[in-house]
């Protein structure tokens, strides 16, 4: 894993990662998008631009700055519906004409047992939701894109988000908030699904990369590493919430106090949302249960 210090680009400056990829950071580094939401450029005459960012000017003239004369933007790709990825699609499209695509709104992808959760009243956390965001075109799982030099197929990677896709470009990925260069993803329940971002890192791992380009850090140049890493971690969690579980049934505000000892008191809200997502990971493998309904309050205990 990446040292965070080691990843300190120019906010707005296009930088070239390969012969036809550029990255550019956006200017909203925070606690949960590291230092910015990296937008990337793909093509050297027709551009594809894969997750436009957040609702930022600056940042939508760096990113029409970065097309020269003989370039023109004919393909906007969203990863999925954070504020951080996708606001900006629409006045970018509204500039350039071109498309946008995605997998779906906000709700799209989202499972069964997610949409149960979100009917009790539980909303959204983290790094919040578009809602408002609608693409001109549904991108279907395994649908490619084409540029005079490019061709993108989606990948639909459910986990951080019922409609996130990762983007291939040949052995590269595009993985967005899936697989990260500089921390572990958020799995904010009821959007986020640890069971489905489980199956999405298994379904990663069946494919032969050569670098991972993430939504936010750093350019992932050991791709495959990286992935087990993320299941290590998910695995140990699951391991240190069943022994704080015990033989007492708890919620998931207590386990995370137990859990996540070190964390500082701003993230303890986003790491309660991860503990509540393992214990209904834990639910499905039957491993435990809930005492009553399903919602933010619960109680679970051990079977």
């Amino acid at each position: 894993m990446q040292a965070p210090d080691d990843f300190n680009p120019i906010v707005g400056m296009a930088e070239v990662l390969t012969a036809n990829v550029r990255r550019i950071v956006a200017p909203n580094p925070s606690p949960m998008t590291y230092r910015g939401t990296n937008t990337y450029l793909v093509g050297t005459q027709d551009l594809a631009v894969i997750d436009p960012g957040p609702l930022d000017i600056s940042h939508l003239e760096a990113i029409l700055a970065a097309c020269d004369a003989t370039q023109r933007i004919t393909h906007i790709m969203v990863s999925h519906t954070h504020l951080d990825h996708s606001p900006l699609a629409k006045p970018l499209s509204e500039r350039t004409g071109a498309p946008v695509w995605a997998f779906g709104t906000a709700q799209s992808g989202r499972s069964q047992i997610m949409d149960t959760l979100a009917a009790s009243g539980l909303t959204d956390g983290g790094e919040g939701i578009d809602h408002a965001f609608v693409p001109d075109h549904v991108l279907q799982d395994g649908q490619s894109l084409e540029g005079d030099d490019w061709r993108l197929e989606a990948i639909h990677t459910p986990g951080h988000l019922g409609n996130h896709i990762c983007m291939a470009l040949g052995d590269l990925c595009f993985t967005a908030d899936h697989v990260m260069g500089w921390a572990s993803s958020l799995v904010s329940p009821p959007d986020g699904d640890l069971t489905d971002f489980m199956a999405s890192c298994a379904r990663l791992q069946e494919r032969d990369w050569r670098r991972f380009f993430p939504g936010h850090g750093a350019t992932i140049d050991a791709p495959h590493a990286r992935l087990e890493w993320l299941i290590r971690h998910r695995k140990s969690r699951e391991t240190a919430i069943l022994d704080a579980l015990g033989t007492t049934p708890a919620t998931a505000r207590t386990l995370t106090q137990a859990v996540y000892t070190d964390t500082p008191t701003a993230l303890l809200p986003a790491a309660e949302r991860n503990v509540l997502a393992h214990l209904i990971d834990l639910m499905n493998k039957s491993k435990i249960k809930a005492l009553g309904p399903l919602n933010s309050d619960a109680r679970f205990s051990r079977l």
